[in-house]
């Protein structure tokens, strides 16, 4: 200890308050660990939330709310968890890009993997599809799924796919927009009234009076010693 302080405070004194400095501090360590508190959030849905929380008001639990709709939730852009057309399945039209006419197809799978397979055929010189034979045969562009593949109508159950697929053959048809290598040879019969309101009620909502009553056989052009096109 210094000489100075020997000479003007008293050992006892020095001692004693040395001894009340450790005290108050390790009064205020132990104060502090005593009423150390444990949070929890909540998000504020009613007022009836608040019936909960202060159940834990009297005791070391802290207690803080959170809103549903943050500034950061109202700022995010906003995306939908719905199922795209791409995942879907059903009639679709694929437009050629250099004299926009139209394919039409349908498929059980979802759109996206049918595109990638017009795709594949066009690519490996394969006119497996009418869609593949206009491009290889015309020596047109073929783009996209965004730029050029539309879903037309979604059907879910396989056994009406080409029926509706051959009602919107026959309609691009008459209206002269479908490729040449998709036009119908022949016709089959009208559909009666009642086998139209069933199709409509089966699939989803498409006008009626977009589509020809007649039906289209299957079969599609094709040169000979290749298979059926669809």
């Amino acid at each position: 200890m210094c000489p100075l302080r020997v000479m003007y405070f008293p050992q006892h004194l020095l001692q004693k308050l040395n001894q009340q400095i450790h005290n108050k501090t390790d009064h205020t360590h132990n104060t502090n660990k005593d009423n150390k508190r444990t949070w929890a959030t909540f998000t504020y849905h009613s007022p009836q939330i608040r019936k909960v929380t202060n159940l834990f008001r009297n005791t070391k639990r802290g207690i803080a709310f959170k809103a549903t709709a943050t500034l950061q939730q109202l700022i995010r852009p906003t995306t939908q968890n719905l199922k795209s057309d791409y995942e879907k399945s059903g009639i679709y039209k694929i437009t050629c890009k250099t004299c926009h006419k139209l394919f039409m197809g349908q498929t059980s799978h979802n759109l996206k993997m049918r595109f990638e397979e017009h795709t594949h055929y066009i690519k490996n010189n394969d006119p497996r599809s009418s869609y593949a034979l206009h491009i290889l045969n015309c020596r047109h562009e073929y783009g996209n799924i965004n730029d050029t593949l539309t879903l037309l109508k979604q059907v879910n159950k396989p056994c009406l796919l080409l029926l509706c697929e051959q009602m919107f053959i026959q309609s691009l048809h008459h209206s002269n927009k479908l490729i040449t290598e998709q036009i119908p040879m022949n016709t089959l019969p009208c559909l009666n009234s009642s086998a139209q309101k069933h199709l409509t009620s089966q699939t989803s909502k498409t006008p009626t009076n977009s589509l020809l009553p007649t039906v289209s056989s299957h079969s599609n052009c094709a040169p000979t010693g290749h298979h059926k096109l669809s």
